[in-house]
């Protein structure tokens, strides 16, 4: 359990912070960054949730557990693998967390109408807010993926999977939230040429 009894601790006034292992980086470090946008997506889908849980009680429940594995997420990467025996065993990302926001996402979109077109974000307040969470969620994976091919850094395979099938899992719950598709505003080429 996680205990905070204090909430400043003036350790990072000089632009650096501790992760994990208690290595110190710099707030602009990739690693940072990305950890630091994995909670963005957590917030962004906080109030994605406000719009989505008056509505349906199944993707609520399911974005409240994408939000706690959000947790996990941001604890896996502030932990860095450096090969290293630690003193405790380290929280990562699971296959099995990959494999149920894949079910997740089978489940949603089989009660979906076929796609005809790219889908512009909006149609409802909850799928706009989904269509924002999920184009955070990119930009997270688009920086773990930088700091996976760093040379001297490591970002497990099921974390990366598990950030690229959340933005699967927003954009199909986004059309979910848009009344199975029906609401959705779709894309129309050149129309204000």
């Amino acid at each position: 359990m996680v205990v905070l009894n204090r909430i400043y601790t003036r350790t990072g006034d000089n632009g650096s912070t501790a992760l994990g292992t208690g290595e110190r980086r710099p707030k602009y470090d990739l690693r940072v960054e990305a950890y630091g946008t994995v909670d963005e997506t957590n917030a962004a889908l906080g109030l994605a949730r406000i719009a989505t849980a008056p509505l349906d009680q199944k993707l609520d429940a399911m974005l409240g557990r994408i939000q706690n594995d959000l947790f996990d997420l941001g604890a896996d990467l502030c932990t860095p693998d450096k090969g290293e025996k630690l003193a405790w065993e380290p929280l990562r990302i699971l296959e099995s967390q990959v494999e149920r926001i894949e079910r997740e996402i089978d489940e949603l979109n089989a009660e979906l109408e076929p796609l005809k077109s790219f889908v512009l974000p909006g149609g409802s307040q909850a799928a706009a807010a989904l269509h924002l969470a999920r184009t955070i969620s990119r930009r997270a994976e688009r920086l773990m993926v930088a700091l996976a091919a760093q040379p001297d850094e490591k970002v497990g395979e099921p974390a990366l999977k598990y950030i690229n099938r959340l933005s699967d899992f927003l954009f199909v719950a986004s059309r979910y939230a848009n009344k199975s598709g029906a609401g959705d505003v779709l894309w129309v080429p050149g129309q204000n040429r």
